[in-house]
């Protein structure tokens, strides 16, 4: 397939994706919450990966995908699950490497969980937890006492300042396509998406993680505010790559824009390893 954007039809939604190209191993990109698929930017214009076929894409009620045709089915762990299930077919892409940050890293163990077939998973401030509300409290930092963006419907301009720059800003600041794409967002997706997680209603995390044959890497900004690092160390995995939880200095929530030469040197090495 040429490089190049294309439009992908599922049952959820019509998914924009952009496409590398190329007969190399694949491996997909997925978003986190009120982003886009230009957030790995800095993977697509990295060299040492042109070896890859890099696929990312908006989810539905993202970046230039469309909303969901059925919110309610669509916008918890199991619809993103489902509709990136259809663009692996749509793409016939055979054992593809994922890597979900954020949502996306939910989505990717969800997957893994419905069997999708993967040659492996690396995950980026995503708590593997289980469907009930201390295990939440316990892998995310959520402050009781501060407003809760991640489901909030509606956002203010500033909300969308502050969420998209305490996700994906790095030291260059925020990058305004992805401030536009954090405006654009579906505000059902944010609010049925944390109300479905706060309920529990997606598959128990930490069993999947602690039985998944496909190798597992898992990969942390030092210092991410969303999640507490101390409860990855609770988590038992069945193959965890390298036998231990990765942590890049200098990096918050997104550490493959924030510190991306060390990002992309082990997401190279993972995928090479799969």
């Amino acid at each position: 397939m040429k490089p190049g954007n294309i439009t992908i039809e599922t049952e959820h939604a019509a998914l924009s994706a952009l496409d590398s190209g190329g007969e190399g191993r694949p491996i997909v990109f997925i978003h986190g919450n009120s982003s886009s698929k230009e957030v790995f930017d800095r993977q697509f214009a990295d060299p040492s990966l042109a070896d890859f076929r890099l696929i990312a894409f908006d989810l539905p009620g993202h970046g230039v995908s469309e909303n969901a045709r059925n919110p309610a089915g669509t916008y918890n762990f199991a619809g993103y699950a489902d509709a990136a299930e259809q663009l692996l077919h749509a793409l016939a892409l055979h054992k593809p490497i994922v890597f979900g940050w954020s949502l996306g890293g939910h989505i990717a163990l969800e997957m893994v969980g419905r069997d999708t077939e993967l040659a492996g998973v690396m995950i980026s401030g995503t708590p593997p937890i289980s469907p009930n509300l201390e295990s939440l409290m316990a892998g995310f930092n959520i402050d009781p006492n501060a407003e809760n963006l991640t489901g909030k419907r509606d956002f203010t301009e500033m909300d969308a300042i502050a969420y998209a720059t305490h996700t994906s800003a790095t030291a260059d600041g925020l990058d305004p396509h992805l401030l536009a794409m954090c405006r654009r967002t579906d505000g059902l997706a944010r609010e049925l998406m944390f109300a479905s997680a706060a309920q529990g209603l997606f598959l128990d995390e930490r069993e999947i993680v602690a039985t998944m044959r496909a190798p597992l890497a898992i990969v942390n900004g030092a210092g991410d505010p969303f999640i507490r690092a101390d409860y990855f160390d609770t988590l038992s995995c069945n193959s965890l790559w390298r036998g231990k939880i990765v942590r890049i200095e200098d990096a918050g929530h997104a550490p493959f824009r924030q510190q991306p030469f060390e990002f992309n040197r082990l997401l190279k090495e993972f995928a090479e390893s799969a």
